[in-house]
């Protein structure tokens, strides 16, 4: 049984094992965000309703802000940090640059989480597919048909 105190938990952030004490009530956003340094995971309602906290959780899009980091096992965890591959970045990534995607940044990690977890489980989606998969996104900027454009052509970049 786990008490007030921290518990050592070990995570699978990015591809390594991080073993951090963190308290029964802490989330996996704050686990991210706090002991592990990943910044990049938004805090933003704290409660699951903007999506800015969105990481990979065995490759599906979720909001860690609604998980209790001494929960997660040994699922594997990706964070915005992880998606790239050394210096080359994940073809949504590139996208949201080319495409201006990105305004004030805020929401754009957990978007492109989202829309990169789309692509893998469906390599050729339809402006709705994404709609769909970034509903819950909030993005103040207004972002959306960019991001919906830079995604359909991410998924062009890796058929070919």
């Amino acid at each position: 049984m786990a008490g007030p105190d921290g518990t050592p938990v070990t995570l699978n952030v990015n591809g390594a094992a991080r073993t951090h004490l963190v308290t029964p009530n802490m989330t996996l956003a704050e686990a991210l965000r706090g002991p592990l340094g990943l910044t990049g995971t938004k805090i933003g309602c704290n409660r699951g309703s903007c999506s800015a906290c969105t990481v990979l959780l065995d490759g599906a899009a979720v909001n860690s802000c609604m998980l209790l980091a001494i929960d997660i096992g040994d699922r594997k965890i990706t964070t915005i940090e992880g998606l790239a591959q050394g210096d080359t970045l994940h073809p949504v990534q590139e996208a949201f640059i080319e495409h201006d995607a990105v305004q004030c940044g805020f929401c754009t990690p957990g978007l492109v989480l989202s829309c990169a977890a789309l692509l893998a489980q469906m390599p050729d989606p339809t402006a709705a597919d994404v709609k769909a998969a970034i509903t819950g996104h909030l993005c103040r900027c207004g972002t959306y048909p960019h991001v919906i454009s830079a995604t359909l052509a991410a998924a062009q970049v890796r058929k070919g």
